[in-house]
């Protein structure tokens, strides 16, 4: 038995997990990132702790913890050197829980893993593949022959860094004009918000009231009643999200390209804009095209491939 962690932005999701890749439990809590990387490592120990002994184990039945953790992370000593969405430097996260749980915890950037869940779980059979991740921010991993592709840093596949817009929008990394400031589910409800406020009779207003906050899904529900001003807006983010994608296929020509992430639950509305617009944009014109697809383990992916790195 494993235990895979997801720690995102918003929340800590973890599932109790067998050699297979199923997920035979979950439970998730609030993130809390404002309160530090302390509070933050005690609860992922407790919600690990929790979930084994919800179902009749001790934490000492489970062989090994994985980690998805956001930022940039040196899988070798466990740590998060950097993070940007969760305001961690250096932090030794697999150290601290293992000294609290008394088992082998293994880190690994979030999209890292959640690119590994979808590939080993689904039995992907292509020898390069990437992975798209839309969420609080924009992650990328990339698969070569079975294994992650790292960087000699640990700093590859940042692919929601790579710069969309010159000098554009703020991303949380410092920057300006990060793809992820355009295609993440953050970007897409600022821009939602924009439209809602520039468009006072959209029924986006009356989804958001009914759903209590604006999120991602709102403007692609009202754009499937036809509304006009949610309509710009699903085909503005589209269009973000398959530049991104179009640079990404035109540096790595992968023969798989899977969409995941809380959106990518739109399904058919968000992959056929995306694969149009890509169609257009990809350099590559005569040979062989890659295959872009939505994912299928969606928010489960992170979980699965955290706990299958940790059983590696």
């Amino acid at each position: 038995m494993f235990i895979g962690i997801d720690l995102g932005g918003t929340n800590i999701a973890a599932g109790l997990v067998d050699e297979s890749g199923k997920i035979l439990a979950s439970d998730s809590v609030p993130t809390g990132a404002e309160r530090g990387s302390d509070a933050i490592i005690s609860d992922m120990a407790d919600l690990a702790k929790r979930i084994a002994e919800k179902n009749g184990y001790k934490i000492s039945d489970i062989d090994a913890i994985g980690i998805g953790a956001p930022g940039t992370i040196d899988t070798d000593r466990g740590v998060v050197a950097y993070s940007n969405n969760i305001p961690f430097r250096n932090v030794p996260i697999a150290e601290k829980i293992s000294g609290l749980l008394n088992i082998p915890v293994h880190i690994e950037n979030d999209a890292n893993a959640a690119a590994y869940g979808e590939y080993i779980a689904t039995g992907a059979k292509a020898k390069s593949f990437v992975f798209i991740t839309l969420g609080t921010g924009v992650g990328g991993g990339v698969v070569i022959d079975g294994k992650l592709m790292r960087g000699f840093n640990y700093a590859g596949a940042e692919l929601g860094h790579c710069l969309l817009v010159l000098n554009g929008e703020a991303c949380t990394c410092g920057n300006n004009g990060c793809w992820e400031a355009y295609a993440s589910v953050t970007a897409l409800i600022r821009q939602t918000k924009k439209a809602m406020d520039e468009n006072p009779n959209s029924i986006m207003h009356e989804i958001a009231e009914k759903e209590g906050k604006v999120s991602g899904k709102t403007a692609f529900v009202a754009a499937s009643r036809g509304d006009e001003a949610a309509k710009g807006v699903v085909d503005k983010y589209t269009e973000y999200v398959g530049a991104g994608i179009a640079s990404i296929i035109n540096v790595f020509q992968p023969e798989e390209l899977v969409i995941g992430g809380g959106i990518s639950k739109e399904g058919d509305n968000l992959l056929i804009p995306v694969q149009k617009i890509v169609s257009r944009m990809d350099y590559n014109k005569y040979m062989p095209k890659t295959k872009i697809s939505i994912a299928k383990l969606y928010n489960d992916a992170g979980i699965i491939g955290a706990a299958l790195i940790a059983r590696k």
